[in-house]
């Protein structure tokens, strides 16, 4: 078990947090503050001890001067402000004087947040690239180091190991919830166990299906992803989208569990991807691309779930952020609100999808990261919670 923030006194002391702030964010305003409200349990219990809190987080991908435009944290720094109902002090620099004077003038309870760390990606890739010199540097800035962006922690960056191999550390109160579900889901489910994989393209599931093809007792495949099984089947799915690459591993996980893998039966097709609607189909024209499961999957899928008692689902089953392929996501949503087990959902589009629709209360846990769920569902250990000190 890995220490915690509840693990250290932290009166007087600078405590670095790693948040993930990596919002929606358009025109400069924020769109969903989600993952700012996910931050606030360990924030406000790093206050009310007397902390001195120092938040460093990142904002979007990096690599030109020109794509820090709109990708300041400057607009985070006055929610949370909002949200704490506190003053922040931000500061629009990663390091330098305006840092040090900023800290050295910090009080218990005061709460200070840096620029986006990936600015330093600019010069080298400093922070993607877990550079040395940068992880000292804001490393001597605090006294401890907690992790609480589940959604950065399967990288190796200067802000969480290259801080935390140089400091007393330990996990938030996120992380901290984020391990309890999805540990004893993975390695030790309540059978039987359902995964329901989409998304796009098989590549970026194959991990997670050797993974877990031993462990569960059924895999129900929808999305983008479905039509290049489909096709290794030897079915017509038309201009759907494919995954040629994978194809051969696609027949040889057919064909050595038959039995787990649950397909598509039926799926809303439409002639191009700009047109609004569609029609059920069971089998394909050369012209139909496939946009989301049909009503007979979403039955076929159904008796599988509602007999599981712990469900991971990754990848939602259609093109969900159009309101006319969005039907068989939403079902989905619907049946595991239904489910009296263990509902975990995969962050990212998943996590999108189910919050938007309104089934967030509904599930026993929604992940912050969908990267990092998607490597932990494939086995991996994720270098941001591994540098983390065990109790």
């Amino acid at each position: 078990m890995k220490k915690t923030i509840r693990d250290y006194d932290l009166k007087g002391k600078k405590v670095i947090i790693r948040v993930d702030f990596n919002v929606p964010m358009k025109d400069s305003m924020i769109t969903d503050d989600n993952r700012i409200k996910e931050s606030l349990e360990t924030i406000k219990y790093a206050v009310l001890h007397e902390a001195k809190v120092i938040l460093l987080s990142h904002l979007g991908r990096i690599k030109t001067e020109e794509d820090k435009n709109g990708k300041s944290l400057r607009p985070v720094a006055v929610r949370l402000s909002e949200l704490l109902e506190k003053p922040i002090l931000f500061v629009y620099e990663t390091r330098g004087k305006r840092v040090e004077e900023a800290v050295a003038n910090m009080k218990n309870g005061d709460i200070v947040l840096l620029e986006n760390t990936r600015f330093e990606d600019v010069d080298g890739k400093k922070e993607s690239h877990s550079d040395a010199e940068l992880g000292k540097y804001w490393a001597e800035l605090g006294d401890i180091y907690i992790n609480d962006a589940f959604g950065t922690s399967h990288r190796e960056h200067a802000s969480n190991v290259g801080v935390a191999s140089r400091l007393p550390n330990g996990i938030g109160f996120l992380i901290e919830k984020e391990l309890k579900y999805l540990e004893p889901a993975i390695n030790d489910p309540e059978q039987p166990f359902t995964v329901i994989l989409g998304g796009s393209k098989v590549n970026d599931k194959i991990g997670v299906i050797e993974n877990l093809v031993h462990k569960a007792d059924f895999i129900l495949i929808g999305g983008g992803m479905a039509y290049t099984f489909l096709k290794a089947q030897g079915k017509e799915i038309g201009s759907s989208l494919c995954d040629d690459e994978n194809l051969q591993f696609c027949k040889e996980i057919l064909s050595s569990y038959c039995d787990k893998i649950i397909l598509p039966v039926d799926s809303l097709c439409t002639k191009s991807l700009d047109s609004k609607d569609g029609i059920i189909k069971t089998d394909f024209d050369s012209d139909d691309i496939g946009v989301d499961i049909g009503p007979k999957t979403v039955e076929l899928f159904k008796k599988y779930l509602d007999i599981s008692k712990t469900i991971i689902w990754n990848g939602p089953v259609g093109i969900f952020e159009e309101p006319a392929f969005s039907e068989g996501t939403k079902r989905i949503c619907e049946i595991l609100k239904q489910n009296h087990g263990i509902t975990i959902l995969g962050g990212g589009d998943t996590a999108s999808a189910a919050i938007n629709f309104g089934y967030k209360e509904f599930m026993t846990h929604i992940s912050t990261g969908g990267g990092a769920s998607l490597e932990m569902l494939e086995g991996k250990d994720l270098p941001g919670i591994s540098i983390i000190t065990e109790r």
